[in-house]
């Protein structure tokens, strides 16, 4: 119990600094606009390039891990996206933090074949439920830490010194986690590479592109929503700034609760896709009503709240599902395949909400994002679908 508490306890450190960089630049934004004079849509982009490399990432990721074991592509990623942080710090122009970003969307593609192959080494299977609890609480840790430590940061020391500060907190973490290196042990597949056949057949398989699928329409809703979700809600209903970015704050924190409901829900039933479309389908409703609610003010954080504590429900949920559809002795190659769709979905939304902010339909990124939500329902119900199937 305590070594599974310890694993559990590093690996949701780890991706709490992973979701704190992906949230690292967007508080920033309407400061970088201001210095370089760009449109959101550019800015938008800048996330995009950031998601595109970690989709690579992730999926080559995957058979690094299979075939080296998760710890040195851990430590690598990690080093990757603190030093990032260091070099958008000094950039000179938006030109530089294009590039700059993609060495940090490599480094942040690493995360989820090496999370939850060490979870699925180490932890007892009776507290996975649990454990992919903890993790998915670490990234919205994460998330929700990350607009206010930068926003907070570059309000006294500009934006250039925020990401300067995220830099060396990444570096310091990677510190801490190799003094525990010891415990984040993995050697599925060691020396072993998988054949370009047989990994061609395993992402043939209808409920892995079903999960693939999933995160990669489900991300696209969250995605665009943290990023812009500030934005659209001070254009579109003028709502200040302030409580606009604590929006999204709320919106991660509900989240984090959803999350740790979830973990019991997901240790005490099979029906992982029920649980998964019932809360996609409650946050979905949700975000329809702050379309045309969002103009009261006093509404706003408790909407948010609720729609990221019923997709915060399902996430553990989602990540049975993913293992229950991934083969033995595949868990690098099949996470780092089908968590690529969360880099997919993750490039496109805040491409697609930042190209509705310039075009003044600030209010249309809460109803896309609902849309979204249904047809990820239609996904999970597809993996079920295909489960029955491949098993009769």
């Amino acid at each position: 119990m305590k070594s599974d508490a310890q694993v559990i306890g590093l690996v949701g450190f780890a991706h709490s600094l992973s979701h704190f960089y992906q949230l690292a630049l967007p508080p920033l934004f309407p400061l970088i606009r201001a210095e370089f004079d760009v449109s959101w849509s550019l800015l938008g982009s800048l996330v995009g390039v950031f998601y595109v490399a970690s989709g690579f990432a992730q999926f080559s990721s995957g058979f690094a891990v299979d075939r080296f074991g998760a710890r040195p592509v851990l430590f690598g990623g990690l080093a990757l996206l603190g030093g990032g942080a260091l070099a958008a710090g000094v950039a000179p122009g938006i030109g530089w933090l294009f590039p700059i970003v993609a060495i940090m969307g490599v480094g942040n593609g690493v995360f989820h074949p090496v999370d939850f192959a060490i979870l699925n080494a180490n932890v007892a299977p009776r507290r996975l439920g649990h454990a992919y609890s903890a993790h998915g609480i670490g990234g919205n840790l994460g998330y929700a830490a990350a607009p206010i430590a930068m926003f907070g940061l570059a309000s006294v020391i500009g934006w250039r010194g925020a990401l300067l500060a995220a830099g060396v907190m990444g570096l310091v973490g990677l510190g801490i986690l190799m003094t525990q290196r010891a415990r984040l042990t993995c050697h599925v597949g060691r020396g072993h590479a998988a054949s370009p056949t047989k990994a061609t057949t395993l992402f043939r398989q209808p409920a892995i592109l079903a999960c693939f699928a999933y995160f990669a329409v489900a991300t696209t809703a969250a995605t665009g929503l943290q990023t812009f979700s500030p934005a659209a809600l001070n254009t579109a209903f003028d709502v200040p700034l302030a409580l606009a970015t604590s929006a999204v704050t709320a919106l991660l924190l509900g989240g984090a609760a959803g999350i740790v409901a979830g973990g019991f829900l997901a240790a005490r039933t099979t029906r992982h896709d029920r649980v998964a479309a019932i809360g996609l389908a409650v946050a979905a409703a949700l975000l329809v009503i702050i379309t045309f609610a969002g103009s009261s003010v006093a509404w706003v954080l408790p909407l948010f709240a609720a729609a990221g504590f019923a997709s915060g429900a399902t996430g553990p949920s989602r990540d049975m599902i993913v293992r229950t559809a991934t083969p033995d002795g595949a868990a690098g190659r099949v996470y780092g395949f089908v968590y690529s769709g969360l880099d997919l979905g993750a490039a496109i939304g805040p491409v697609w909400f930042g190209f509705m902010l310039d075009h003044r339909q600030g209010n249309a990124i809460f109803l896309a994002a609902a849309a979204c939500f249904v047809v990820a329902i239609a996904t999970v119900m597809q993996v079920r679908r295909s489960r029955i199937a491949h098993a009769t």
